[in-house]
């Protein structure tokens, strides 16, 4: 079972992709840090910067929310809400405004019909299936040599990268409408604009790490399968 087991492939494609998405997250984590001890100068909290972007683009159905935790931050269209997290709501810090308006960002994309995060909201419950049944799809064909059953199992994990190839341009697009609505609306001033670019840079770097990643093993996965077939 050539999967399983650590391959040529695995340390060609599965590592290097593994330690960028461990300096990603270590990149989010520390500039969000540093920023979060930059206070904004116009005083207002995250939350308050949240409402604030919402309401002038006629969001008001649009609620905010307290949840637990540390960057947990995120917009859930189905109940329509913006959640806030621990280290943002209440915060002053321009790495916590970033991040609020970044997760506004999502629900005006909802809201003016973006195309990318209407094609991602349509393949989640078709991503979350193919999801469970890969692996278990390549294993079974593979003991069975039932190449189709393999092939199957490859598409539905091939569903994945296709995620996370949409996602990316989804966040990217959220943080662009944040930073240009943050200065257009004088909420953040100067130097605060750079530095909140920054955070949301390093964010996003997590979500090329997530698109790397998956698309390395989705290739090793062809790798070792194709390789397997050619011996046959």
């Amino acid at each position: 079972m050539p999967y399983f087991y650590v391959d040529r492939y695995y340390w060609i494609l599965i590592i290097p992709t593994m330690l960028f998405a461990l300096w990603a997250q270590t990149k989010v984590s520390s500039t969000f840090n540093k920023y979060s001890q930059v206070m904004s100068r116009s005083g207002w909290t995250a939350a308050d910067v949240c409402r604030q972007i919402l309401d002038r683009n006629g969001l008001y159905q649009v609620r905010i929310e307290h949840i637990s935790g540390n960057l947990t931050d995120h917009f859930d269209p189905t109940s329509n809400v913006v959640r806030l997290s621990d280290s943002v709501y209440s915060s002053r810090s321009v790495a916590s405004i970033g991040v609020a308006a970044h997760e506004v960002g999502h629900a005006i994309q909802y809201a003016v019909g973006y195309t990318p995060i209407r094609i991602r909201a349509a393949i989640i419950p078709v991503t979350n299936f193919g999801s469970k049944l890969s692996m278990p799809l390549i294993l079974l064909g593979f003991v069975f040599q039932w190449q189709p059953v393999v092939n199957l199992g490859i598409l539905l994990f091939s569903l994945m990268t296709l995620f996370q190839l949409i996602t990316l341009p989804v966040e990217l697009n959220a943080s662009r409408r944040a930073l240009k609505t943050l200065e257009g609306d004088n909420i953040l001033y100067g130097e605060e604009v750079s530095q909140a670019k920054r955070v949301l840079t390093a964010a996003a770097l997590t979500y090329v790490a997530a698109l790397l990643t998956s698309a390395a093993q989705l290739l090793r996965m062809i790798l070792l399968f194709g390789r397997r077939n050619n011996r046959d």
